[in-house]
């Protein structure tokens, strides 16, 4: 069974878009201003863009405040057309969730709780804010599960009632692209994932 492509999924939704009539309001989770230099670029002439920074993995206060400040900074010195919203640091609720996963191996079945955590929170956000679509910068990492992240984003996006917009950000060079923006405006590109089980690897 051949794998599904998220990416040229994503690129016949936006050929469907008559964006230049009128542009669907997009709800889009960011993790971190790296992630968001790699992907909003290529959204922004399809929709009217809302970033959701929403990461209650962050292992503490200060890091999750340094991500937010260093993803509004893009925001504003990039001169982006889009709105922002910064949520509360809720380590509470990734630690609930995530209960008896504490020893899982990094990439695994924590991991996909912690996505599943940060999307149910923006689908629900969306949907009762009146979103066309939802997605998240997630799968922008090769170090994320773009297949496990694009069957949550559909699931919830199905019990919220709210449209996924399918993803693989990585794919075509978006990887290699957010590392070359990210040098352009000197951003902060962490060395973990956010949460104290991701700490001192490589795997943001």
């Amino acid at each position: 069974m051949n794998k599904r492509n998220y990416m040229r999924e994503m690129e016949e939704i936006l050929k469907s878009l008559d964006s230049d009539r009128y542009k669907p309001p997009l709800l889009l989770h960011v993790c971190c201003a790296p992630c968001a230099s790699g992907c909003l670029n290529l959204l922004i002439p399809y929709f009217d863009i809302t970033a959701f920074f929403y990461n209650p993995n962050m292992d503490t206060l200060e890091e999750y405040k340094r991500r937010a400040n260093e993803f509004e900074r893009f925001v504003r010195e990039a001169d982006l057309p889009i709105k922002t919203i910064i949520r509360q640091h809720e380590s509470h609720k990734f630690y609930e969730f995530c209960r008896g996963l504490e020893d899982e191996p990094e990439g695994g079945r924590r991991c996909f709780k912690c996505y599943e955590l940060r999307l149910r929170e923006t689908a629900k956000f969306g949907s009762e804010n009146d979103f066309a679509y939802y997605s998240t910068t997630l799968t922008l990492s090769p170090y994320k599960n773009a297949e496990v992240i694009n069957q949550l984003g559909e699931r919830l996006g199905v019990m919220h009632g709210i449209k996924w917009l399918p993803s693989d950000f990585k794919k075509k060079d978006g990887f290699k692209k957010s590392t070359e923006v990210s040098r352009e405006y000197g951003l902060y590109r962490q060395n973990y994932c956010g949460c104290v089980y991701s700490k001192g690897g490589d795997i943001a």
